[in-house]
């Protein structure tokens, strides 16, 4: 039996810039109309990102086996080049040879405020990379473009693999009636607060309800830990404190992966789900979605001193 995970969703890069100034001291309210304004940013980093990228990074640090599933342009050389040198298989990450990898462009000031723009690139054809046919324990269906989201969701669903759903970003994109869709064929919601009042609003049904016809739901409240609803009930999962706040970039993608991995262990929803707070944890004292690097040994360390955990080698009781 595999334990492969299909990671869907975007493989991106990250480009940041810091403004040392405050933007509200150069886009005046009632010069608005007529825009214009430049900012000199002496410091600039690329990191590699997309929702994709992120979840494959973190699982395979966990020793798990992700298969990311993305489309990006020849401009990816290098991040394809690094996944491989990580021991990451990149089989299913489409290289379209006329279009840009995805990309966002991020400058933040002294406030911490952000200006971004995002160019999709060859997201948008995502679609077109077909699973069919991959052999897989688990899956997920992350942030992605609409369609993409959809035919992959779709063809998971025809095969049986089991998957998560993961709205995140593309949260705009989907309207109540695609939010239905979707939950019909996944097994798993993951969402974050704000993510999970968006979908009782545009569903009209509470996420209670909604983990009635699902495996399961969990939601991430930040720095209070997580929420699985799951077999009736709703169980609060206590938070890991980080040794340091530096950015939070990234943090959902490391919970996700904790997730897939505890499943594809045959752990409990419970134990998958406080392995995904310590990968939050650890993801969230380092700057950048892919700059944290515990060993195992470190990752188990810290399950045994919140929950309680043997370690990763062994399977916690259900």
């Amino acid at each position: 039996m595999t334990d492969k995970v299909l990671i869907c969703g975007s493989v991106a890069f990250d480009t940041i810039t810091v403004f040392e100034g405050h933007f509200k001291d150069h886009i005046l309210a009632d010069s608005i109309q007529s825009l214009s304004v430049s900012f000199f940013v002496p410091t600039m980093r690329k990191e590699y990102g997309g929702c994709a990228g992120n979840i494959a990074y973190n699982l395979n640090l966990l020793g798990g086996k992700p298969v990311p599933v993305g489309t990006v342009g020849p401009d990816a050389a290098d991040y394809i080049a690094s996944m491989q040198q990580l021991g990451i298989d990149t089989s299913l990450i489409r290289v379209l040879p006329d279009m840009y990898t995805p990309q966002c462009f991020i400058t933040t000031d002294l406030d911490n405020n952000q200006i971004a723009s995002f160019h999709p690139g060859a997201m948008m054809r995502s679609a077109e990379n077909d699973l069919s046919g991959q052999n897989a324990a688990w899956a997920i269906v992350a942030p992605d473009s609409k369609d993409g989201m959809f035919a992959h969701a779709r063809r998971l669903h025809a095969q049986n693999t089991p998957f998560i759903f993961d709205l995140g970003q593309a949260m705009p994109l989907f309207s109540g009636e695609d939010l239905h869709e979707m939950l019909q064929l996944a097994q798993i919601l993951t969402a974050n607060d704000y993510e999970a009042s968006i979908i009782e609003q545009r569903t009209g049904r509470s996420v209670a309800d909604i983990a009635q016809d699902m495996q399961a739901v969990v939601v991430t409240r930040g720095a209070e830990g997580a929420t699985l609803y799951a077999d009736g009930t709703e169980t609060h999962i206590a938070p890991v404190k980080a040794k340091q706040v530096v950015d939070p970039t990234g943090c959902g993608d490391a919970h996700r992966a904790g997730l897939l991995y505890g499943l594809t262990q045959n752990w409990s929803l419970l134990d998958a789900c406080r392995l995904a707070n310590v990968m939050g944890s650890f993801k969230i004292a380092s700057k950048g979605p892919q700059n944290h690097r515990p060993s195992r040994a470190e990752i188990s360390t810290v399950l045994k001193q919140y929950y309680g955990l043997t370690s990763l080698e062994q399977n916690p009781a259900h």
